[in-house]
């Protein structure tokens, strides 16, 4: 009873205060109402002063501000980018297709494609121009964590255990589809080729995106299918890890190439990126092993041993883009050069996993839809254009892989296999095309081909992996003796 009494009379004294000094502050004269918004400072994401609303209109008029202000604009981006892409995901997963498959195609409904086609002006208002720039850093923030759970999760020991074969599907796998994508760049130079770009790093750049295996959506399809424990599965992952390292290295090298302009200007970022990399190997993760020895003998990474994973993988990313390569590159080398102990991977990729798979992986999509304008693929022949790219991807990847893996002693059957879960590209691609778009070397037309190229060779696996087991069960079916009765 004491404590309500107490608590109505220190109330009483709260009202009564306030309720006075409101009083003497009435008496305080006004100054004059400002005429226009002013900033109170340059940045534009501080809030402005507020002007008084005297009607509707202005209330109206501030309320479309209010819409048009940066953090309003990221926040309603974000919101319909997961809605939207979860949707597809749930979508696309009930079609028997990767949520990978959705992401991209909402990507690609999100922008200039269908939704700046069918509602211009909403477009227009949720996606200007100018806001793009802060989309593309959430992104490629998500890939750098992205990265460096892909290299975390690169058992070199499975690649061991199939180095032979291994390397030599991975090799041809790359090869023969860099070389028609090389022959394939002659023909798409003049006709879709930049302004002031030249031929060699043009070719590259589309040779090195018709090489690239999506190594994350090949393990999640494995997974799914339940092959990651049989030695079919086991090749397939050791040569996709394989290609993902080859292909990495061989993307570093062509970006030196391409800011260099030249071979012989570009040496010197090559050199750099090489001991870099061999620095990384056998100079910074023997000191992580023996900092994390202790730590991870009985017990989970605490959060100081998280917050130098991190420091390790934001370091290393930096240093590759100081070099010349991309910091995505260094981030899949700081993700390679952790420890392989399974606490300590599944503490940093329950921290990084629900942030960067999410909601910034998304976002890149998105963003990468917001490039695409398939409407430019209608110009100067443009669909036949892509059904050249098309039939160079398939060709050389499919049927490179399947003819490596063949002459490494595997079936017909299993080198089918190998070769359609070779092709699938999906993530990786997206990534390749966005750095050559974003260095200027691929033009909006190209780029919406070979986006478009990407979409169609992931979602033709999971297919193509039910044609050849059901082409497969027939012939054994059919191989196989037929029992009597006695």
């Amino acid at each position: 009873m004491k404590s309500k009494i107490l608590y109505i009379i220190i109330l009483g004294i709260f009202i009564a205060g306030v309720w006075q000094v409101v009083k003497l502050g009435n008496k305080l004269p006004v100054k004059p109402a400002l005429v226009q918004t002013q900033p109170i400072l340059k940045d534009k994401y501080i809030s402005k002063v507020a002007v008084p609303l005297n009607n509707v209109s202005e209330a109206f008029n501030q309320f479309k501000q209010n819409i048009k202000h940066p953090l309003s604009l990221l926040l309603i981006q974000i919101l319909l980018i997961i809605v939207v892409s979860k949707a597809f995901g749930m979508l696309l997963t009930k079609l028997g297709q990767q949520t990978v498959v959705g992401e991209i195609i909402a990507g690609i409904v999100l922008g200039p494609s269908v939704m700046g086609l069918l509602f211009p002006h909403f477009f227009q208002l949720i996606f200007p121009a100018d806001s793009l720039n802060t989309l593309q850093f959430l992104s490629q923030i998500g890939l750098a964590f992205f990265m460096f759970i892909i290299g975390m999760d690169l058992d070199l020991d499975i690649i061991k255990k199939k180095a032979q074969d291994a390397i030599l599907v991975s090799n041809v796998s790359i090869a023969f589809p860099f070389i028609l994508g090389i022959i394939l760049a002659y023909y798409l130079y003049l006709p879709y080729a930049p302004a002031g770009v030249s031929f060699l790093p043009f070719a590259l750049f589309i040779g090195i995106s018709l090489s690239i295996t999506a190594f994350p959506v090949l393990a999640r399809i494995l997974q799914e299918r339940g092959m990651t424990r049989n030695p079919l599965g086991a090749l397939a992952i050791a040569c996709a890890a394989t290609d993902d390292v080859t292909g990495w290295c061989l993307l570093a090298v062509i970006i030196a190439i391409a800011k260099a302009g030249a071979i012989t200007t570009a040496l010197f970022t090559i050199i750099l990126s090489i001991i870099f990399v061999l620095i990384m190997l056998f100079v910074i993760k023997p000191l992580v092993l023996k900092l994390y020895k202790e730590k991870l003998k009985s017990e989970s990474p605490d959060k100081l041993t998280v917050a130098l994973a991190f420091v390790i993988l934001l370091g290393s990313a930096y240093t590759a883009e100081l070099i010349g390569i991309h910091a995505l590159f260094g981030s899949f080398i700081a993700g390679v050069i952790m420890p392989q102990n399974i606490l300590f991977k599944k503490k940093i990729t329950e921290k990084l996993e629900d942030v960067s798979v999410l909601i910034l992986l998304p976002i890149f999509f998105a963003f990468t839809g917001l490039r695409t304008q398939i409407g430019l693929i209608n110009q100067s022949d443009g669909w036949v254009a892509f059904g050249y790219i098309m039939v160079v991807a398939v060709l050389g990847k499919f049927g490179g892989s399947s003819f490596a893996a063949k002459i490494a002693g595997q079936s017909w059957s299993s080198s089918l296999t190998i070769g359609a879960l070779m092709n699938t590209r999906g993530l990786m691609e997206l990534i390749i095309l966005n750095i050559g778009y974003d260095l200027g070397i691929l033009s909006p037309q190209i780029f919406a081909m070979m986006v478009l190229m990407a979409l169609v060779t992931t979602f033709m696996t999971g297919p193509l992996l039910n044609l050849i087991n059901l082409i497969d069960k027939r012939r054994r079916s059919q191989t196989e003796p037929v029992s009597t009765a006695a």
